[in-house]
């Protein structure tokens, strides 16, 4: 099905969580290339420009989702839950949300791109987890003009998790569960937004599906004890550093403790993180490169090289 996304004048994107750890580098980027942005939330609009979206609402009236598309080319989903919440649930919010969303993008002819995550295929109990892999078959199942972003975990300053992880990595002692022998490729918040950007401002032409799904990593893969001494390096100052020592915790204690962080709501230490540590969630393919900006010389440089042909001001340094 053609949509009506991308025409000579600049797209409309609605991106909803836009205020979010990730979502606002996604309308960073989005600006910068051009395009009118216009952000759902949870929260009181802040401009006239800004749309409220409110998840359970649009779940109780689907007709909401009409309402909400009108005028809009692209609709850009990185709203989660870590934890459920009064009137908000997970198969809620990552899966009946994304099921309405998409069927009403179909009809709209509006391109949605939804922002999931690498390692929901793999055999887990956390429902957490179940929901977000939900969420990806009803987008995938819909008729929409649709778009799958898989990051692996997410690094920059200002995340829940990302500024648990970077406290994590001062502590001399590294506490570790036993069966977390995943591996991982952290992408910089910054660049998922560029490159989720970039994927809004595709033409208009028909794809077969797998290249309608990005995995999208660093260019580095490392152990959660290698990421965290990566971060407690990075925040010495260039000064070296000694490693943490790291102690290995039981399986079932580990686990356990994940119950209890979810049961308080403490932590971003969760059940289904717990089941996430067990495996690789490593970008395969990494499609980062093919949607970051190319030297002229076509050559195949790093990140950080290719980082520095986008428009996009760079993060300051960790302190």
């Amino acid at each position: 099905m053609r949509n009506r996304t991308i025409k000579s004048r600049a797209p409309r994107v609605l991106v909803l969580g836009g205020y979010g750890f990730i979502g606002r580098h996604i309308v960073e980027a989005l600006e910068v290339l051009g395009a009118k942005v216009l952000i759902g939330t949870r929260k009181r609009p802040i401009s006239p420009h800004e749309r409220q979206v409110s998840l359970h609402r649009l779940i109780q009236y689907p007709a909401r989702h009409a309402e909400l598309l009108n005028n809009v080319d692209v609709v850009i989903n990185a709203v989660g839950i870590l934890r459920q919440r009064w009137r908000e649930n997970y198969d809620d919010v990552h899966h009946r949300a994304i099921s309405e969303l998409a069927h009403a993008c179909a009809k709209k002819r509006v391109r949605i791109i939804h922002v999931s995550a690498i390692g929901l295929n793999n055999q887990v109990r956390s429902r957490f987890l179940k929901s977000k892999l939900d969420g990806e078959h009803a987008l995938v199942n819909s008729k929409a003009d649709w778009f799958l972003v898989r990051p692996s975990l997410v690094d920059g300053a200002g995340g829940f998790g990302a500024r648990w992880f970077e406290r994590v990595s001062k502590w001399p002692i590294y506490f570790i569960p036993r069966n977390a022998r995943g591996l991982m490729s952290p992408i910089r918040a910054q660049d998922l937004g560029c490159a989720v950007a970039k994927i809004a401002m595709l033409t208009d032409e028909p794809r077969p599906e797998a290249s309608r799904i990005f995995q999208l990593g660093g260019e580095q893969v490392l152990s959660l004890v290698d990421y965290l001494n990566d971060l407690r390096q990075r925040q010495a100052n260039g000064s070296l550093i000694k490693p943490a020592r790291v102690i290995k915790v039981p399986s079932l204690l580990a686990r356990l403790l994940s119950h209890v962080c979810d049961l308080l709501h403490i932590t971003p230490f969760s059940f289904g993180h717990y089941e996430l540590l067990k495996f690789d969630n490593v970008a395969h393919p990494n499609r980062l490169l093919e949607l970051m900006a190319k030297p002229k010389n076509n050559n195949r440089a790093g990140l950080e090289t290719l980082r520095l042909n986008w428009p996009i001001k760079q993060e300051k340094a960790r302190a």
